[in-house]
């Protein structure tokens, strides 16, 4: 085991504020807008295809899902899309990148207690306007010392990152509801992982948990990690 940590990466969405959910609310109403020609399941698994397609072109984020959106619906609909759904489903895009944010319950307090011990960095893929949007609407801005907007989540992505802003990431811990981004990647780079589950994760994020691993952890929510710390030392 390394010396102790120094310095503590967080995930933002869904492991600081909402949102996945308002991702499955869209995808519920672009089903109804839909429903006439394509059962849910089979428009679900359409555009996850598709999504999953478009991942290496838009990225994550709101406005590659409203991309991906659309070209499902010309998809199922042959061509033969409807400009009144198109304008819908673009509505539907912007609505979400209005939303207000809504931080998870232990975020602030357990930021607050921790600002002053370690050092903290804000890891975060996703859209650069709409990251920092929400970060800006949370309020949780100040209490970080470093925002790192990436466009992946890999080993590299924790080796630099940590390089640039800690003492390495053997010295780091990183926490996040996806195990695929957030965990297993950075105890590849020589971090510990902190998995903190989120009821709704994007199942293009799901992988087995690495329970073997000596620097993986499990935490119910962020009220658990301060404990945690502690008995890490």
């Amino acid at each position: 085991m390394p010396s102790s940590i120094t310095t503590l990466g967080f995930d933002a969405d869904d492991t600081l504020w909402q949102n996945e959910q308002f991702f499955r609310a869209s995808e519920r109403h672009f089903a109804d807008l839909l429903s006439a020609h394509a059962n849910i399941d089979d428009l679900s698994n359409r555009l996850l295809a598709i999504e999953k397609r478009n991942l290496d072109l838009y990225g994550f984020g709101i406005k590659g899902f409203t991309l991906s959106l659309i070209e499902t619906a010309v998809e199922v609909t042959e061509g033969q899309l409807p400009t009144s759904v198109v304008a819908e489903i673009l509505a539907a895009g912007r609505e979400m990148l209005r939303h207000p944010v809504e931080t998870l319950p232990h975020v602030r307090e357990t930021l607050e207690q921790l600002a002053d011990q370690y050092r903290l960095v804000l890891i975060t893929k996703g859209d650069l306007f709409d990251q920092e949007r929400k970060l800006a609407q949370s309020g949780l801005g100040d209490f970080f010392d470093a925002v790192e907007i990436v466009s992946n989540k890999d080993k590299s992505t924790y080796e630099r990152v940590f390089s640039r802003h800690g003492d390495g990431a053997e010295r780091a811990m990183m926490i996040g509801n996806s195990l695929k981004s957030d965990v297993v990647p950075a105890i590849e780079a020589g971090s510990w992982g902190i998995f903190v589950p989120h009821e709704l994760t994007w199942v293009l994020e799901h992988v087995e948990a690495p329970v073997a691993e000596q620097r993986f952890r499990q935490i119910e929510h962020l009220g658990e990690l301060l404990p945690l710390l502690a008995e890490i030392g």
